[in-house]
């Protein structure tokens, strides 16, 4: 470890190298300082900027001047040691099936570009200059409207006997509206009160290793560990009693996480960067101060690394890790707490992307002949030692999450053990790959990426030529690292796509992000098409983004019936392979939670119904590719499903206690996940507006009809870190009209 008064040292001179390269490179602007911590949910900050300054905090009272109190539980709460230690061990994959799709090898139907007079119900519709012109050319267009959420377009156009043409986008809604439920349920009916017992044990246990070890080498690593689990029990509880040892540090930290300013060194663990900026709630997390409590808590045992080049924060992993296997809370083993909350969140999102339980326990168990009771059989410098060097073998992080200088080892820096790590996800990894220092110099860094660098990496030639319609392309190594990227998204199994719910959502972009052959309708076997498919894809992931912002990781740059006169009901996009990954993906949901005895019965009604309707709207697909008329029970899902997308929203929202009613006054469809960071002080925000209306030319029976549907608006543009963006945030730009552009690359579709 450099000492602190040559490592300012170095970074003075290295911001010196750094503004004469920029100089001399004739870019003009240096890279400005970061002047925040970085933002929540991401990956490793590696950068060549000047980190604020902070000054160093030292503790207000020596931990060995201070008075030991007895440990003490939280009231009613029984906690105590096990007879003997109990550890665990990760479970492996749920299944995953989803069901066959047959595309004709051609379709047969209308050519472009079309004459809209040939449709059977044009007189029904006003079109603009451009709108006409996008859908003679290319056979549909998508029209900016105001609609809150999907189910109003859908409702409002039956009642106006218009032909609808359900789209992937509302299906893919309707899936993360039952997830976000899904997800908030479990948080709120049992992680959030597991959560709680658990830190109340940790705080008890952690403050009964400090009384034993006083005295000791280690004494100063347990006071840490009781102020660690302190913050956290605070965060869960604003009346919680800080254990007056730790008193005034912990109170130090919590002011810097409420401040959530940026960058800042912590006052519990010496040279140690956090961004408080990640934690400020977000997502569904706004809604009441209980969210808002266990999104801090989770934040902090999810971002807090330690580092296994740091002596002092690996024994106090070793400690973490004997308290957890030693310690009985309401009768419970204290690991088996911890695993009720992380088991289920991996089969959502996914397993943590650093060391945890599962890794130190039996290193543990190998090293020192058993995790034992004791706490000083830590303080045998030659097994410490020993441990080090067995840990450094196992997987390094690959996202980066924290500060991290440029001249640094990625993985001798950030390789370190988190008590309830975020969590590894393939989006977050290609980001990493495609950001500074990956891709860029040190006078032209590519410090954010971009939403399409995803679908690139999936293999879309379309999104790839979109990023250089973008001019992202020309940043040093950008061509490198997506041939890299590519080569190893390629080669991942099925096995690996749907190993928990997180990657799976994203293994059922993959049917959006091909081209359509012969086999598909003019409409969609051009680029317009592609490009609309990509926005779909995009609007998704935003959704998928927001729900899940508390766990995964972000990527840093290092640095009622109505009339029914109409003959054609309407259609759906043809797209069964999409449908019938999304039931596998629903199917997977039912049955993994249902395992776990976790599905309650209103979430498996909602999950049941969307299952029942992608077999059917798969089976309505297929018959519109291959020709064959659809039953009127088929008929009737395509002119009812805005009234079953009404039953789905509704039963996805949360219960109002108070009027007996669910709660929908707040919801619609706009939301908005920051998604990487810039430690130079911005974040790339990704949101998904108003519903758009899509109007698709299709060909049934021979006779040529408009119709009409709703598709996701989507929005990408980079935002001040220190102002991380909420839902409630977002809707009210929305409403006041103070909306970012569109991405220029919607105009091959989108027209006013």
């Amino acid at each position: 470890m450099i000492p602190t008064c040559y490592r300012r040292l170095l970074l003075s001179l290295f911001a010196l190298i750094m503004v004469g390269a920029t100089l001399l490179s004739g870019c003009g602007t240096p890279i400005p300082e970061a002047t925040e911590p970085l933002p929540t949910a991401t990956s490793t900050v590696e950068t060549a900027v000047t980190p604020p300054a902070t000054p160093t905090v030292e503790p207000a009272v020596s931990p060995a001047a201070t008075p030991t109190p007895e440990p003490t539980a939280e009231p009613g709460l029984q906690i105590g040691f096990l007879a003997s230690p109990i550890l665990v061990s990760p479970v492996g994959f749920d299944s995953y099936g989803a069901p066959e799709v047959q595309i004709p090898t051609a379709y047969v139907g209308y050519s472009l570009p079309v004459d809209l007079n040939g449709a059977l119900n044009r007189d029904r519709f006003t079109f603009s200059q451009a709108q006409e012109g996008l859908l003679t050319q290319n056979g549909f267009v998508v029209a900016p409207a105001e609609y809150l959420e999907f189910f109003q377009l859908y409702e409002e156009a039956r009642y106006e006997e218009l032909p609808t043409f359900i789209t992937t986008d509302s299906v893919f809604h309707v899936y993360h509206l039952l997830f976000d439920k899904v997800l908030r349920t479990l948080e709120d009916e049992y992680f959030h009160a597991d959560l709680v017992n658990l830190t109340a044990g940790m705080v008890w246990a952690a403050q009964s290793q400090y009384e034993t070890l006083q005295g000791t080498d280690l004494e100063e690593v347990a006071y840490r560990n009781v102020a660690y689990f302190a913050v956290a029990n605070r965060l869960l509880d604003p009346e919680a009693e800080i254990p007056a040892l730790v008193r005034d540090d912990v109170e130090q930290e919590l002011a810097l996480i409420e401040a959530h300013e940026g960058f800042a060194e912590s006052s519990i663990f010496p040279e140690y960067v956090e961004d408080y900026s990640q934690y400020v709630p977000r997502g569904h997390y706004t809604k009441n101060e209980s969210r808002q409590q266990y999104f801090k808590a989770m934040m902090w045992y999810g971002r807090i690394n330690l580092r296994l080049r740091m002596r002092e924060e690996t024994l106090s992993a070793l400690l973490i890790c004997q308290a957890l296997a030693n310690t009985e809370i309401a009768g419970e083993p204290a690991s088996q707490i911890w695993e009720r909350i992380y088991e289920p969140t991996s089969f959502l999102v996914g397993v943590s992307d650093d060391l945890d339980i599962y890794d130190y326990h039996p290193l543990i168990e190998e090293v020192y002949g058993s995790i034992g009771t004791d706490p000083t059989i830590f303080a045998d410098e030659d097994r410490l030692e020993q441990f080090i060097e067995a840990a450094r073998e196992l997987p390094p992080p690959q996202i980066n999450s924290m500060w991290v200088w440029i001249w640094e080892d990625r993985e001798e820096a950030t390789q370190g053990f988190r008590f309830m790590g975020q969590r590894f996800v393939i989006d977050a990894y290609i980001f990493q790959q495609m950001m500074f220092r990956n891709v860029g110099t040190i006078v032209d860094p590519r410090m954010l990426p971009k939403g399409l660098d995803i679908y690139a990496a999936m293999g879309s030639e379309e999104a790839y030529d979109i990023l250089d319609e973008m001019d992202e392309t020309h940043y040093e190594n950008f061509d490198g690292q997506m041939n890299k990227v590519r080569g190893e998204i390629a080669a991942l199994e099925i096995d690996s796509w749907t190993q928990n719910l997180y990657w799976t959502w994203l293994y059922s972009f993959h049917p959006l992000v091909e081209v359509k052959g012969e086999g598909y309708p003019a409409f969609m076997r051009n680029q317009a098409w592609t490009r609309k498919d990509l926005h779909t894809a995009l609007g998704s992931w935003t959704e998928l983004k927001h729900d899940t912002i508390l766990y995964a990781k972000q990527a840093y740059a290092e640095l009622g019936a109505g009339p029914d006169e109409f003959e054609v009901q309407g259609y759906v996009e043809p797209n069964p392979e999409a449908y019938a990954r999304l039931a596998g993906l629903t199917r997977m949901t039912l049955d993994g939670l249902e395992e776990r005895g976790l599905l309650a019965g209103e979430d498996r009604w909602s999950l049941e119904r969307l299952e029942t309707l992608l077999f059917s709207l798969t089976e309505i697909a297929q018959k519109e590719l291959h020709g064959i008329p659809l039953s009127q029970e088929e008929q009737d899902v395509i002119t009812f499903y805005g009234g079953l997308l009404e039953h789905l929203t509704i039963a996805s929202a949360d219960w109002d206690e108070a009027e007996g009613r669910a709660y929908l006054e707040d919801e619609q469809a706009a939301v908005i996940a920051d998604v990487a960071t810039d430690p130079t002080g911005a974040v790339l925000e990704e949101g998904v507006g108003r519903i758009f209306e899509i109007y698709v030319l299709v060909d049934v029976d021979g006779q040529l009809v408009i119709t009409k549907g709703g598709v996701f608006s989507y929005y990408e543009f980079p935002w001040p870190m220190g102002d991380r963006l909420t839902d409630e945030a977002w809707r009210e730009m929305l409403a006041s009209g103070q909306v970012p552009r569109r991405p220029d690359w919607t105009s091959s579709f989108v027209a006013q």
